[in-house]
């Protein structure tokens, strides 16, 4: 039964929402599914709502289904590898019988839905030295034809089928159409509704990502995301968050007010990949070795920073973010993992005497903060001599004592000598 707080919560977002676009991913096993008919329900509500929506759905499901029924061998279900002519052909009929069927979900409920082709596709091509025939890649969107329907209060819906000007039809992947699709109508969310579980990281579900986190873990830990069908919408979650999509959210289309839950909720049920909210700080890199390690030496000589030499921020750059102004990084901060103990130290914090008293120290403190949740930490810890309040006052921390450090850092602080506070906070 809907409780008065959760009533609270969801006029919270109206108004954020109102007159904006969704973008709603939907796989052909959801359609598929039991819960197909209460999505429809929630996407009538969300147009009662005045939230305009977008309908992107996959067909992998039913192209499987056809070429059981017919004993027929596909290339590729998906639209990801090589189509031959058999697999483009079961896939139109898939991908119609689909669209179809969302259109009369639409107007069981009330609502208007249209059919278009809205996508020009052009040959994927020679991929590793391997033609991928008809598999095709988007070359761009009729904007103008989907904004006309959303203007007249009709929903969209687009099959992960693109053609060219010469009337030939391509095989799409729908994960890659949708975030196009979102590109090109300016959509504050994109909203994957897969037929599994939102990707999860040693049994954990990703819950809050920043586009740095879910890239790092899909350069580095890809082999650990489970379930293995979760990886393409993450890696095409990232890519529509770099394109400029605020939200992306990864959830399980099966699961009975899942999208509402997602949706009109602090905490959600799925996964929320999410641009960077400090748009002028970035992940240090190789080439920012020199500035960093200058606005550092300008913190030691004031007795703010621990000495620290070159050859050290070389090794440790990949710790380090930095906070641009005009592209010139003008206040740094480093962020050490001790994975063991789950906690993280925030150090090195320093800003340009020409930028102080501006929240820049703030808000390097808090994407520090964020990108430690993200990685699943419990506690933050500094150490400072000189802005103690600062820390305790503006920061959330708290007085500690150096027992509170990991063991390898308790190490180095009683080897420098300075007898800093300890200052913690749990994440």
């Amino acid at each position: 039964m809907l409780q008065l707080t959760d009533l609270r919560e969801i006029l919270h977002y109206i108004p954020e929402f109102r007159d904006r676009v969704f973008v709603i991913s939907i796989d052909g096993a959801v359609v598929a599914s039991d819960n197909f008919g209460n999505l429809l329900l929630d996407i009538a509500l969300l147009r009662s709502l005045r939230i305009r929506v977008a309908i992107v759905h996959g067909a992998g499901l039913q192209v499987r289904q056809l070429a059981a029924r017919d004993g027929t061998r596909v290339s590729s279900s998906d639209g990801t590898g090589i189509t031959d002519d058999g697999t483009l052909h079961l896939s139109i009929t898939a991908a119609n019988r689909v669209t179809h069927q969302i259109l009369q979900g639409l107007a069981d409920n009330d609502l208007r839905g249209a059919y278009g082709n809205a996508i020009v596709a052009h040959p994927a091509g020679i991929l590793g030295g391997i033609d991928q025939q008809l598999t095709g890649k988007v070359e761009r969107i009729d904007t103008q034809m989907l904004r006309a329907l959303l203007d007249n209060d009709v929903v969209p819906v687009i099959p992960p089928l693109g053609m060219d000007g010469e009337g030939r039809t391509f095989r799409l992947n729908s994960d890659a159409v949708a975030v196009e699709i979102a590109h090109a109508l300016s959509a504050v969310k994109l909203i994957y509704l897969s037929a599994h579980r939102p990707p999860r990281m040693n049994g954990k579900v990703l819950r809050h990502v920043t586009i740095d986190v879910a890239g790092n873990f899909l350069k580095k830990q890809k082999a650990d995301i489970q379930p293995i069908e979760a990886i393409s919408k993450l890696e095409q979650g990232v890519r529509a968050s770099k394109g400029g999509v605020p939200r992306v959210h990864i959830i399980d289309g099966t699961v009975q007010e899942g999208l509402l839950s997602e949706v009109f909720s602090n905490d959600g049920v799925g996964t929320l990949i999410h641009a960077n909210e400090y748009q002028s700080i970035r992940k240090a890199q190789k080439k920012d070795v020199r500035a960093v390690y200058q606005l550092i030496q300008r913190g030691i000589e004031s007795d703010e920073l621990l000495r620290r030499t070159r050859a050290e921020v070389e090794r440790q750059i990949e710790d380090y973010f930095v906070f641009e102004v005009d592209k010139n990084p003008i206040a740094c901060a480093a962020l050490h993992v001790y994975h063991d103990d789950k906690k993280a130290e925030v150090a090195s914090i320093y800003v340009d005497t020409r930028h102080e008293n501006q929240g820049i120290g703030g808000k390097l403190i808090h994407y520090a903060e964020d990108y430690a949740r993200d990685l699943g930490l419990n506690e933050l810890f500094c150490l400072s001599t000189q802005a103690i309040n600062y820390f305790v006052q503006k920061g959330g921390f708290r007085l500690a004592t150096p027992d509170d450090l990991p063991a390898a850092r308790r190490e180095l602080y009683e080897r420098s000598g300075r007898k800093s506070q300890v200052l913690l906070k749990r994440l």
